[in-house]
């Protein structure tokens, strides 16, 4: 979409060949240069855009497939949102993006400050700052709300931007607060007009004679029925028969502005009812449920079962209450109660009851869950000296020895529960026999983000690595903490990636260093996960991993800056459907020696010190079928004095000090990763392989939903047990294998050639200094 003389894009997917640019950055290219290139390049799929917040003004050749259209509208209200992956799912979503769009000065909208609702007014929408540079046209748009009523003075501002000097509107000291589109929300159809109309508008009243409404005065809260709306100097005013004055009387009149009154929404017969469920047995303990508990209630229909989301007292109540979100659209409300918000849900899925009529998730109570009790206690016990003392105690690895008797079997591993796959997996794969990322869970972190990291080592790990057993609420309990983090609204409910899922932990919660350090163009890059390309032209049928890793690392024309301690390898795949390839062999070492950008290598003919590398032998199968190509000065000229390579291009090799002229460089060791596990995904559901020991049979196989015990009110049965027939086809040739029918192999083995998503790989050396 074009507007004045820029065209503006989002970042969709990840384009080929740029590790920086993330899905959810904005770029943009100018309309004449746009058409020109339709016009001159009418077959190409890439764009030549700039990127917003990049700090300078290159050009990006970028796929068109990976943009999406932006107006500048709609660019300036991402643009205010500051992370990458926030800005697209506001973006994919849509409906907040296009009301945001609509509202305008003078509208009543209900604000997120750090998880309290405030009530206020938009008084101003724009940018708080100029564009960074001249040649960037944009700049967020933030709205800047007027706080109304009881929440006079919990803002921040006088309607000065904090960093600026130019006041933007003007309000009473603290009763202003800039905020980006995802925090607000317009108060309609609760609210019943703008509360600066327009000269001539009539105000988009729902109100009529006879509605019950609430209005304030002295910061507090009154009740009452209208009489009439009135128009006097073209503001609006609201006549209302009061319950009860500030004085205490009822059967009084008064008039309040039409901006400064709410309709009261009367709590249906299915809300009352609801919140008187059936008491709990005397016998059942609830005193440990808190927020964000797994619970379950007894209903006139049944068992539901939900999350506790506020605890506390309702108007004219006397019981500890209970407010859940319901698993399904079996509530009443979003989170209000008699037009009063206790907490944010989706519609239908709030529910108030008592608190003692709330018992803990039945699906959650493992009957094997006992093995290792002992010492989960004595664990529990010793949880506040640790904490107390800065530290954080891990559990070993379950060792090969000890696999059979912790992990294999049914009620092992870690139990999925509502689209949880992804997580189950990657925790599983990461943790149950491998400590190559145990630094994450004891490295000191932010006090925000100490509650995340407790889970993961006190409820997930160290259980998992005990008793081979970790119970789908735990799992759970880190989703809310994610969600409740604000890196997406919907971690609790729907299916996500593992790759997203671990960029989280990793980068945003921990803070945990980059895995991987890549070398493009003499620039080091850095990521968690390295996601595999190839070119079109490449001759791979069966490949293995080494071969995918090379030929990506060719076409992209990157190098490892240094060997990484854990490589997360994404394979060629787009989505969960397309499968590049039918089978991949997976690589049980990664030999990474030829990937380096320094360090001393071995020509790949004699075996003598490399001094030269030459790309355009990638491919010569003469030398090999594939793979980078490097040689010492004399095969070098030997090789490119024969017509066919006399025009490659060789690139001399940085030798380190100390190596060259070196008397027996044949004995230079070789960098190599070792496989210890693989996520698969064949439509929907990820489950995993774990390589936990030394001998080629030494696999086990991990589904966290491998059965379930019950329909709606039962609960998912995971399950660990062991492959060796992997093994078996893993020494297999190339030729045997590529004969394999998959749905003719053994076990579960071809679910790992077939369906592989993501391999995880170690270096027993480098992550010692990690």
């Amino acid at each position: 979409m074009s507007t004045d003389n820029q065209r503006y894009f989002i970042l969709t997917k990840k384009p080929v060949g740029y590790l920086s640019k993330s899905p959810g950055q904005i770029c943009y290219m100018s309309v004449h240069k746009y058409t020109s290139h339709l016009v001159s390049h009418y077959s190409s799929h890439k764009l030549s855009v700039i990127f917003v917040d990049a700090c300078s003004s290159l050009d990006y050749d970028i796929e068109v497939s990976c943009l999406e259209d932006l107006g500048l509208e709609e660019a300036e209200l991402l643009l205010a949102l500051r992370d990458d992956a926030e800005r697209l799912k506001w973006f994919t979503e849509g409906d907040a993006l296009q009301r945001a769009l609509g509202l305008k000065e003078g509208t009543d909208v209900i604000v997120d400050k750090d998880g309290e609702k405030l009530r206020g007014v938009i008084r101003y929408i724009g940018r708080v700052k100029e564009p960074s540079t001249l040649s960037c046209p944009l700049s967020g748009r933030f709205f800047g709300i007027e706080l109304q009523g009881p929440d006079k003075g919990k803002g921040n501002t006088n309607g000065i931007y904090r960093g600026t000097y130019k006041p933007l509107f003007s309000c009473p000291k603290d009763c202003g607060i800039f905020v980006p589109f995802t925090r607000l929300r317009p108060v309609a159809p609760s609210s019943l007009s703008p509360s600066i109309p327009e000269p001539s508008a009539q105000p988009e009243t729902k109100l009529a004679p006879g509605d019950r409404v609430i209005y304030f005065i002295n910061d507090k809260d009154r009740h009452g029925m209208v009489l009439d709306v009135l128009e006097r100097d073209r503001e609006y005013f609201v006549r209302i028969s009061t319950d009860q004055d500030e004085n205490g009387k009822t059967g009084g009149e008064v008039e309040f502005p039409l901006h400064s009154v709410l309709k009261e929404e009367v709590p249906s017969e299915l809300e009352r009812m609801d919140i008187d469920t059936p008491p709990l047995e005397q016998s059942v303990d609830n005193h440990y449920l808190d927020i964000n508990s797994l619970v379950e209630v007894t209903l006139g229909e049944g068992n539901s079962y939900g999350i506790i989301r506020w605890i506390g007292t309702l108007p004219e109540r006397k019981d500890i209450m209970a407010g859940l979100e319901l698993e399904e659209d079996k509530g009443v409300s979003d989170g209000t109660f008699k037009s009063q918000r206790f907490f944010d849900c989706p519609p239908k899925r709030a529910l108030f009851v008592k608190l003692a009529s709330c018992r803990p998730d039945s699906r959650f109570q493992s009957p094997t869950a006992n093995r290792g009790e002992s010492m989960l206690k004595h664990l529990d016990t010793e949880k506040e000296s640790w904490h107390s003392m800065g530290k954080l105690e891990t559990v070993p690895p379950i060792s090969t020895e000890q696999v059979k008797d912790i992990l294999i079997g049914r009620m092992r591993g870690i139990q999925g529960h509502c689209n949880s796959c992804y997580m189950d997996a990657a925790l599983f794969s990461l943790f149950s026999c491998s400590s190559v990322l145990d630094s994450m869970l004891f490295k000191s972190t932010e006090p925000q983000d100490a509650p995340i990291q407790n889970t993961l080592l006190h409820d997930i790990v160290n259980p998992l690595r005990i008793n081979g057993f970790v119970e789908g609420r735990h799992i759970m309990k880190l989703r809310q903490q994610l969600q409740k983090h604000g890196y997406s609204h919907s971690f609790t409910t729907d299916e996500k990636d593992p790759e997203e899922f671990l960029t989280v932990i990793m980068h945003h919660i921990l803070a945990l260093d980059p895995l991987l350090k890549l070398s493009a163009a003499g620039k080091v890059q850095e990521s968690y996960c390295y996601q595999i390309f190839l070119d079109q032209e490449h001759s791979l049928v069966l490949p293995t991993v080494q071969q995918l890793l090379e030929h990506s690392f060719y076409s992209s024309g990157l190098k490892l800056a240094e060997v990484p301690s854990c490589l997360i390898l994404q394979m060629p795949r787009f989505g969960k459907k397309f499968k590049m390839f039918d089978k991949i062999i997976p690589s049980l070492e990664l030999d990474v020696t030829d990937l380096l950008s320094e360090g001393p290598q071995q020509c790949v003919l004699c075996g003598n010190l490399a001094e030269e590398e030459c790309t355009a032998c990638f491919k010569d199968p003469v030398f090999s079928q594939t793979g980078f190509k490097v040689f010492c000065g004399t095969c070098s000229s030997q090789i490119h004095a024969h017509p066919q390579r006399q025009s490659h291009q060789r690139a001399p090799l940085k030798i380190p000090k100390g190596y060259a002229g070196r008397s027996n460089p044949s004995a230079l060791t070789r960098d190599k990763l070792e496989l210890f596990a693989v996520l698969c995904i064949e439509t929907s559901h990820y489950v995993s392989f774990i390589k936990h020991g030394p001998n080629s049979q030494d696999w086990i196989f991990f589904d966290s939903m491998a059965d379930r015990q019950g329909e709606r009110d039962g609960y998912n049965i995971p399950e660990v047990h062991a492959c060796p027939e992997v093994g078996t086809y893993l020494e297999m040739s190339q030729a045997e294998l590529a004969a394999q029918v998959p749905r003719d192999m053994k076990g579960v083995a071809k679910r790992l050639f077939c369906d592989a998503y993501m391999y995880l790989y170690q270096s027993t050396s480098m992550c010692l200094y990690r």
